[in-house]
């Protein structure tokens, strides 16, 4: 079984085993975009728990 490309470009794995994810609404029209709001951003985050086994599926990880 393939990956899907489209999950396998915006999500790694932690250490820990957690999905490593990029914030969306970072990539054009920013000047109306506070300097709080862009760099918050620009920080990672982690995938909601509701959306880990439907990624993991996507990732071919179970």
């Amino acid at each position: 079984m393939k990956t899907k490309s489209s999950a396998k470009k915006r999500f790694k794995l932690t250490g820990s085993g957690k999905i490593k994810r990029k914030h969306a609404f970072k990539s054009h029209i920013l000047t109306k975009k506070s300097k709080k709001r862009k760099l918050k951003l620009t920080h990672t985050g982690l995938v909601h728990e509701s959306d880990v086994n439907s990624i993991k599926e996507q990732l071919r990880l179970k």
